[in-house]
């Protein structure tokens, strides 16, 4: 126990720990952990407002790892009255980075956005907030070719909460029945996500896949507000990247790399094709305001050409976002990502599939080099300057 102790002190700031107790205490506010995460409201004790509808929930991330809800919460009430805020967490005690924040009403989230993004938490932290997709819909997929609709409706309202309806699809390129679950809520579908393939194995010993169902776009007529170089959301370079610390890991092994083809000497691991974009850039593609000239060909590496040229331009080093989403029947790990430039509004986002690593801190590079490498073929098509 010692030892565990010992161990969590080296994790955690025990003082900022203690701050949150005792503001617990003082405020009598109650949180409740629940899966990863820790949640308060859904709704408060106190609340008179009425039920949030579509899009009063928001985003937020570049989260210090030692801040907690005495800070957050009191931030963010203080543009309207939380509904529900839900914080998440590590096993060790640290925040993973990002949280959601739900108001009563779609206005207050838009203030939200418009007056916390890019705040202060801490010196060379600033926070990002933006809409929340909440994503309601999940993908169940490998279930028997045999599977009815309403019978399947029927189990899952036993095996979990908020399921509105359920539709069933299969066809060409689907291997056994596809069911396309709608919950009522981004977060049961979330804690549906986390307990089904479990529940389905326990249950009637079927292995089955969960992905989610991208049914919700960005509203593009909600553009972040611009950051300035003094407002950048790009850490201190003083204190290590925690874009790599919050991404979350496979959950499931990842399939042996010797079942699948050697990759060709040049080659990246990462679907995308060469380590090095050999491409030329376009006319007028980059606006320096240097005489300095950036070759494609400079570096071996896209994450670093891409920052070499983000030198170049002076709109800012690149901030990475990985999330890892599914391991496909091919054996590929799919990542989805964003990449944030503090001197341009709208990020860059799409997805990379990569084949597995020899560990997780490995498979993050690889993914990352391909989300670069992505981002690299799309700024040398078009003009990019601050």
């Amino acid at each position: 126990m010692a030892m565990i102790n010992s161990k969590l002190s080296e994790v955690l700031n025990i003082e900022r720990v203690k701050e949150l107790e005792t503001w617990l205490k003082t405020t009598k506010t109650k949180l409740t952990q629940v899966n990863g995460q820790r949640r308060y409201g859904g709704p408060p004790e106190v609340w008179d407002g009425p039920t949030p509808g579509p899009r009063c929930e928001v985003f937020i991330s570049h989260i210090p790892r030692d801040a907690y809800e005495d800070l957050l919460i009191p931030l963010f009430s203080s543009v309207g009255p939380l509904w529900e805020f839900r914080l998440m967490m590590n096993f060790s005690g640290q925040n993973r980075g990002f949280a959601y924040a739900k108001y009563g009403s779609s206005a207050d989230a838009t203030n939200a956005i418009r007056l916390l993004h890019g705040h202060m938490m801490e010196h060379g932290y600033f926070l990002s907030v933006r809409r929340s997709v909440e994503k309601r819909h999940l993908c169940l997929g490998d279930l028997p070719t045999c599977t009815r609709q309403e019978d399947l409706l029927q189990v899952l309202r036993v095996l979990t909460e908020g399921v509105e309806r359920v539709s069933l699809k299969a066809g060409p390129g689907i291997e056994g029945v596809c069911a396309i679950v709608a919950f009522s809520s981004h977060h049961t579908a979330s804690m549906a996500k986390k307990v089904l393939v479990e529940a389905f194995r326990r249950k009637f010993a079927l292995t089955i896949s969960i992905t989610w169902l991208s049914t919700i776009k960005p509203n593009l007529d909600e553009p972040l507000p611009a950051l300035t170089p003094s407002r950048s959301l790009l850490p201190s370079p003083i204190k290590p990247p925690r874009h790599l610390l919050n991404c979350p890991q496979p959950s499931v092994r990842p399939p042996c790399l010797a079942h699948h083809p050697s990759t060709p000497p040049g080659f990246s691991r990462a679907v995308g094709g060469p380590t090095g974009p050999r491409y030329p850039p376009s006319p007028g593609s980059f606006t320096t305001s240097s005489s300095s000239q950036v070759s494609p060909a400079s570096s071996a590496s896209p994450v670093r050409l891409l920052r070499k040229l983000c030198e170049a331009t002076g709109i800012g080093h690149p901030l990475y976002e990985l999330h890892y989403s599914h391991t496909g029947s091919d054996g590929f790990l799919y990542f989805s990502y964003k990449v944030c430039f503090p001197g341009i509004t709208m990020p860059f986002e799409g997805e990379v599939m990569i084949l597995p690593g020899p560990s997780a801190t490995t498979v993050v590079k690889e993914a990352q080099q391909a989300a670069a490498n992505q981002v690299l073929h799309r700024v040398y098509s078009m003009e990019l300057t601050p």
